[in-house]
């Protein structure tokens, strides 16, 4: 997903559509399956399934995750009963809770987050044989109008 920030040649509309090309599942959502993203991804809801993002995944504090998550950057409020993927930085935040493996390049633990389960330090190669092994739902095709 490329960025647009504001400058003489950007206009408002520019980050609109780049706000718009965040997925979301709202809280008070529940969701059974699979769900993959090239954008970034917001969860609030609940989600029994593999979540799988080519970007950032934010799990809001009232979130139950209960499945893998596999993305590049986590930034992790709410709760994950499953593993946890990130290419490149997960973050833990005050109120989070894994219950899980946690599969990371790098990783920032605020005081009071928990873990159960184990974690392991991992490079680009180690994530993308674990893409390759969990995901099952492909990234839609981008359509001719997004190109």
């Amino acid at each position: 997903m490329e960025k647009v920030w504001p400058n003489k040649k950007s206009s408002v509309a520019s980050l609109v559509v780049v706000a718009n090309e965040i997925s979301r599942i709202a809280e008070g959502v529940s969701l059974k399956g699979d769900l993959s993203s090239r954008n970034d991804v917001r969860l609030d809801g609940c989600i029994e399934g593999v979540v799988y993002s080519q970007g950032r995944v934010v799990v809001g504090e009232n979130a139950v995750i209960k499945g893998s998550v596999i993305c590049s950057n986590i930034d992790l409020w709410g709760q994950v009963e499953g593993d946890l993927y990130a290419s490149e930085v997960l973050v833990l935040k005050s109120s989070a809770k894994v219950n899980g493996g946690i599969h990371t390049n790098k990783i920032q633990v605020e005081m009071g987050a928990r873990i159960d389960g184990t974690c392991e330090m991992i490079e680009k190669e180690g994530f993308d044989k674990y893409v390759s092994t969990i995901v099952k739902t492909p990234i839609p095709a981008r359509s001719q109008s997004e190109d």
